[in-house]
């Protein structure tokens, strides 16, 4: 196929992601805020209100593979197809265990809405499937660019969708689960239409245009990262701005909730949150292939450790200050996860790429539910504040291995 071909094709591929990942936004962020304020009211306890997060990113986690195995296999069109729609089968498990108050099905539901995030992030690593070196960074943050709008509006969804949740006479938690499995359904659709041709499969043909290069397992993969620090600390990147992004931000709503804060409020602060994390996407892409992908996480990881510091020192009934570190904290999550994600992927062959990319994310998901998990435990048993400091010295240790590499002159 002539390169000017391949260009305009990976042009549409930016853009159908794109929309892909407006409809995943929609869906799975309203439930960030509600699936832990539901787990709260089915247990009374906000010890264990993080859960519903910690159940789903472990959804993500374990999805990371086999998605990662579907692409070697299908390309990228089958992977995202079966991780949508298993977060179209979850949304459905979670209405019922919150109607219910079953907490078995509830965490079930919130588990396969976990695949449909790990769908999110492996559309970042596909529209990179057919990009140049030069503007690698930037075809990434585009697709990251697109669950904005999506995840901006779907915490605002929470008290209408609420409303039409009672007005079936059903918990008004579980409606950000409806809006989930609507919008999810119409992502399968987008992508199983207008993905074509595949990608990861285009990318992967020889020159002869037929025979496909050779897979490499997840082992083989992880061999390969081990050998090479800059890939591990690629991971290591990820997976660390994604542990503070979700440690602080599932606690949060938890926080505020316990001070009597409405759900309107709540869901405010959720979505400057995530505008944070996405709006400026494009911004970072730029930065990333401008001054490097070392130099762009180090600026993500003093924007995190600041967050943690206004998080943790902010009064529990000012949502303005509260507001602010938690854009913060999805503005440093961008600076990482964008940079990370693009460093790991020119360091390893693109045969060796689904198996890396599943390990990644693999290891951030499961970053991202211990942090969920024991996030609840030190709100429970210490504050809101302890969990915002711990997150900034985990980060520091971040930036100080930066440092490390940079001096050791492997980069």
């Amino acid at each position: 196929m002539p390169d000017l071909d391949l260009e305009s094709h990976q042009r549409k591929v930016v853009r159908v992601l794109g929309a892909a990942q407006v409809l995943n936004g929609v869906g799975v962020a309203g439930t960030v805020a509600a699936g832990s304020l539901l787990v709260s009211s089915i247990t009374k306890s906000e010890g264990l209100s993080g859960l519903a997060q910690t159940t789903s990113v472990l959804g993500a986690a374990v999805m990371a593979l086999p998605l990662a195995r579907l692409t070697q296999r299908g390309g990228r069109r089958l992977a995202l197809t079966v991780g949508y729609s298993a977060g179209v089968i979850g949304a459905a498990l979670a209405i019922f265990g919150g109607t219910q108050k079953i907490l078995f099905f509830m965490l079930l539901g919130a588990f396969l809405v976990g695949a449909a995030s790990a769908s999110g992030y492996q559309a970042r690593f596909a529209a990179i499937d057919l990009a140049t070196a030069e503007n690698r960074s930037k075809n990434l943050s585009f697709v990251v660019w697109g669950s904005t709008i999506g995840a901006v509006t779907g915490p605002n969804l929470m008290e209408p969708s609420g409303k039409f949740a009672v007005f079936l006479g059903l918990p008004k938690l579980v409606g950000p689960y409806f809006i989930a499995a609507t919008t999810l359904a119409f992502a399968v659709i987008v992508i199983q239409l207008f993905l074509k041709p595949d990608p990861y499969l285009l990318a992967n043909r020889s020159s002869d245009g037929l025979t496909q290069k050779k897979h490499e397992t997840t082992r083989a993969a992880l061999a390969h990262i081990r050998k090479y620090p800059v890939a591990l600390f690629a991971i290591a990147a990820v997976a660390i701005g994604h542990l503070a992004m979700v440690s602080i931000m599932v606690m949060t709503p938890v926080h505020m909730a316990h001070f009597d804060v409405t759900l309107r409020i709540i869901g405010f602060v959720i979505s400057v949150h995530v505008l944070g994390m996405y709006a400026f996407s494009p911004i970072v892409g730029t930065i990333s292939d401008k001054i490097g992908r070392i130099k762009t996480i180090q600026i993500g990881i003093v924007i995190l450790t600041a967050s943690a510091i206004i998080s943790g020192l902010a009064p529990h009934h000012n949502s303005f200050i509260l507001g602010i570190g938690l854009f913060l904290l999805g503005l440093g999550w961008s600076f990482t996860l964008i940079a990370g994600s693009t460093l790991l992927s020119e360091t390893v062959s693109i045969d060796m790429r689904p198996s890396t990319q599943g390990a990644s994310d693999l290891v951030m998901n499961l970053m991202g539910a211990g942090g969920a998990a024991v996030g609840g435990v030190i709100i429970g048993i210490f504050s809101y504040a302890a969990l915002c400091y711990a997150t900034a010295i985990v980060v520091i240790a971040l930036g100080i291995w930066s440092i490390k590499l940079q001096r050791s002159k492997v980069i």
